[in-house]
């Protein structure tokens, strides 16, 4: 086989990690070389968090138009065209991929279409064609990870991959009726989505809970309520024993603590989570070795078992503390970029503090350490939940519904963690992940003084629970 042109970097994927990669590297002087599969721009851009954040505020609005927190405003049902709402979705991606992937391509950095597979561990095989690089970075992302259940494999199905954008997998018409494999954030922010257009939605979770590995306790069971209150039915402690299809749709039995539930509905949608896409790349002929999970197993440089190949992003999965979001892809490949190309000195990921968010209505944000982490890391805790009715912003636009917890340790103030359910939540996140990367104590965040009213005055009257009672305090949180 004809051997393309040689790079300094190439690179498997062309996602928001890879093209972070590529950027640095022609910063750095270097060319690099992206190998798509399927679209630029990956997951994020095309099938993602920017087509699903950009249909929820869509949904948002219509249950906001109907359900007005107000006295005084009378609610009205919001007229909506749902096949005009996918292709103006479709045309904000479009636009977004072109300026902030396509348009960067050139000037060093190339994009080369194909499915890649190592031939060794200094060479890719593209399609029949070969490309060599003195430094490699696997950049191949996360697809949906399909669950084991029985009769699944004989019906149609959606997975997250419902909203890409020019793909067949596509979904384009509004189902009447919608059944939910999975609990996780996926399946809560789309299944809120579809029940505020009209659909009838069910949400199975194996768990007890909803959101309950990685959050606090008090998560689930808030969104459940607020679930409920809006229609949706949530299953929890449940399995789906078995699908198939029949007449216009698709029949599940589910297992709930010892009772058989019958749900028939028009669509069935798998959100049991993301797995990396390894198994297609043929990395034991590069001698890469890879996790029980598909993960690329990497070290703190995000190295892996070859020196010259690393890899980052969603590939990864949770090695070196890591998570599957587009933000520490982002910043872990110019990191892979830099020491793949031998810059020095070397730099290491730092995965101690990553914000992330569910933007379900209200939305949940997280960062750090929960309270039962950070028990387990031996720290002695202090903790508390505090109702947001406690905020004068949330009373003040009539919008209280939620919580914020902070976890700090008892004898030295730093706080190790926040969680917050209610509005303008990711927002607010923000300023409790910029106090954990400077451990910030309790004191610090009363001694702050907030733009009042604001959501964020919540951190500061979480903190101030810890030294009197923060339903008698003035305004401002003084």
């Amino acid at each position: 086989m004809a051997a393309v042109e040689k790079c300094d970097l190439l690179i498997v994927g062309s996602g928001s990690t890879a093209f972070a990669a590529a950027l640095r590297a022609r910063e750095l002087g270097k060319s690099a070389m992206m190998i798509e599969e399927r679209t630029v721009g990956g997951t994020c851009a095309n099938r993602g968090c920017l087509p699903s954040k950009n249909l929820i505020e869509a949904a948002r609005i219509i249950h906001e138009c109907s359900h007005p927190r107000y006295p005084g405003l009378r609610g009205t049902a919001l007229e909506f065209d749902f096949e005009e709402l996918v292709a103006q979705k479709d045309a904000l991606v479009a636009s977004y991929r072109d300026k902030k992937y396509e348009s960067l391509v050139g000037d060093g950095i190339r994009v080369e279409r194909g499915h890649a597979e190592f031939v060794d561990a200094r060479t890719v095989a593209i399609d029949g064609k070969r490309v060599t690089a003195a430094a490699i970075l696997i950049a191949t992302g996360s697809r949906p990870a399909i669950p084991a259940v029985p009769g699944l494999s004989e019906v149609p199905y959606l997975t997250s991959d419902l909203l890409s954008t020019e793909d067949a997998l596509e979904l384009k018409e509004l189902p009447k009726s919608m059944l939910i494999v999975g609990g996780g954030y996926i399946a809560l922010e789309l299944g809120q989505m579809f029940r505020r257009f009209g659909t009838a939605v069910t949400i199975v979770e194996c768990c007890s809970e909803l959101l309950e590995m990685g959050y606090e306790p008090e998560v689930g069971p808030a969104l459940r309520q607020m679930f409920e209150a809006e229609g949706i039915e949530v299953l929890t402690g449940a399995t789906v024993e078995e699908v198939k299809a029949e007449g216009d749709g698709v029949t599940a039995r589910v297992a709930v603590n010892g009772t058989i539930l019958q749900r028939h509905v028009e669509r069935l949608l798998v959100a049991t989570g993301r797995r990396p896409n390894t198994d297609r790349l043929r990395l034991e002929a590069a001698g890469v070795a890879a996790g029980e999970h598909g993960q690329v197993l990497v070290d703190e440089y995000l190295r892996t078992s070859v020196s010259h190949i690393f890899a980052a992003g969603d590939v990864i999965g949770s090695e070196q503390h890591s998570q599957m979001a587009t933000p520490v892809g982002a910043q872990d490949g110019a990191i892979a970029a830099h020491n793949a190309l031998g810059m020095k000195p070397p730099r290491k990921v730092d995965h101690r503090v990553i914000p992330r968010a569910v933007f379900t209505d209200p939305p949940v944000a997280t960062v750090g350490m929960t309270e039962r982490q950070a028990v387990a890391a031996g720290h002695r805790c202090w903790c508390r939940a505090l109702p947001l009715s406690l905020v004068p912003r949330a009373g003040a636009v009539h919008d209280t519904r939620g919580f914020i917890k902070m976890v700090a340790d008892r004898d030295t103030g730093e706080v190790l963690g926040v969680t917050m359910v209610g509005r303008d939540a990711p927002e607010v996140i923000h300023e409790a992940a910029m106090a954990l990367r400077f451990r910030a104590t309790l004191q610090d965040f009363v001694d702050m003084i907030h733009v009042y009213p604001t959501m964020a005055e919540a951190l500061k009257i979480a903190a101030i629970a810890r030294f009197k009672d923060p339903a008698r305090l003035s305004c401002c949180a003084a």
